[in-house]
């Protein structure tokens, strides 16, 4: 499985999105600073996730959801 997820940022409220197989290391690693884009906007939680059968489709919902109009989905229909 591929996990599309949203975290929050504690400090300042912004949001990553990402994909990954194995969403609770991904979620340690960014929370311990080992993911170097993330890692000046930590602690974060997870507020929003979706698990997908193929990694094809994962990455490409990914890739929307950092698009404007992705972004105005997440905010409508997401968090």
């Amino acid at each position: 499985m591929y996990y599309v997820y949203i975290l929050k940022s504690e400090k300042d409220y912004s949001r990553y999105v990402g994909v990954t197989a194995d969403l609770k290391r991904r979620i340690q690693e960014h929370n311990n600073g080992s993911a170097r884009y993330s890692s000046t906007r930590r602690p974060y939680s997870l507020i929003w996730y979706s698990a997908f059968s193929s990694k094809l489709i994962a990455y490409e919902f990914e890739k929307y959801l950092k698009s404007s109009s992705g972004y105005a989905f997440t905010k409508k229909h997401l968090i």
